[in-house]
């Protein structure tokens, strides 16, 4: 029987690709003007950042016990095999609710194929990693190969991402208020990237000019191979400087970015509008 795919909706992945991949979505939770809405189902990133910009600050929340509980045992009494990646268990309280109830499940159906595996990975960096494995799936691989190789992917996926105010960061709890602050006074850029799953400050960047410019030459060193990998951009509602990013990345490196897509509401509620985030596979990578 196919493997079925699981992800949740921090993988900003459209439902185009749901459809395509037969990739099935559990959506986390957006709080915005005291009312909850499910991301990528009941809400638009461009809702989120117009409510942004408008002074709103939207909160989040992971999946619930439930809706785990209900999905997991549907596939456990199909006796269909259901591989859930995960969004970083560093940004999010999602895998371990999700590993909670997979070891409860299994309680009831032992013989359940059903794993919960930690990308570590955020945005379309891990919708990356679910789309690989869901390729997999839909070529008829085993669990084993798709775990595999879906952990393979998710270790050696970079995150290189630049947000446009800092103040979004800071109510994040990322970086200090002072930080946030004389960076905005500044107009300091900060570079950030995904480290074992946790979000981590990298250079700080003087104009926003410089900033595309130092973002490839991190990929540069960091990365490899780029024609035959899939390169993928999200952007907090700023299509035009996401797609004058592909164009740069075309022209240094001659390689195409396959999937730009908008950052999701949950991840956008706390990296804010404007934010330009790069993906790909690092030199480590084979």
């Amino acid at each position: 029987m196919t493997v079925k795919i699981l992800a949740d909706s921090a993988c900003d992945l459209t439902e185009e690709y749901y459809n395509e991949y037969d990739i099935e979505m559990v959506p986390l939770t957006v709080h915005l003007n005291e009312k909850e809405y499910k991301d990528g189902v009941e809400i638009s990133p461009k809702t989120v950042y117009d409510a942004m910009r408008e002074g709103a600050a939207p909160t989040t929340s992971q999946v619930s016990p439930q809706t785990f509980k209900t999905i997991f045992t549907s596939y456990a009494e199909a006796n269909q095999p259901l591989v859930y990646l995960a969004f970083s268990s560093e940004l999010s309280g999602t895998f371990q609710t999700a590993k909670m109830i997979e070891q409860e499940v299994k309680e009831t159906y032992p013989d359940a194929v059903l794993y919960v595996i930690d990308t570590k990975c955020a945005s379309i960096g891990y919708g990356l990693v679910i789309l690989r494995a869901a390729r997999l799936a839909k070529e008829g691989a085993g669990v084993k190969e798709i775990i595999e190789i879906a952990q393979y992917h998710a270790k050696h996926m970079e995150h290189i991402f630049t947000v446009d105010d800092l103040e979004y960061l800071y109510r994040g709890g990322r970086v200090s208020k002072t930080a946030a602050f004389v960076g905005t006074l500044l107009k300091i850029k900060p570079i950030l990237h995904v480290e074992d799953g946790k979000l981590i400050p990298l250079e700080k960047i003087r104009g926003s000019k410089k900033v595309f410019n130092r973002m490839l030459d991190i990929m540069e060193e960091r990365g490899t191979d780029f024609k035959n990998q899939t390169i993928g951009i999200s952007h907090g509602d700023d299509l035009e400087r996401a797609n004058q990013l592909v164009e740069m990345i075309e022209e240094r490196f001659g390689a195409k970015t396959e999937v730009i897509e908008m950052v999701g509401s949950v991840i956008g509620a706390h990296s804010g509008p404007g934010t330009i985030a790069l993906f790909f596979l690092n030199d480590t990578y084979k």
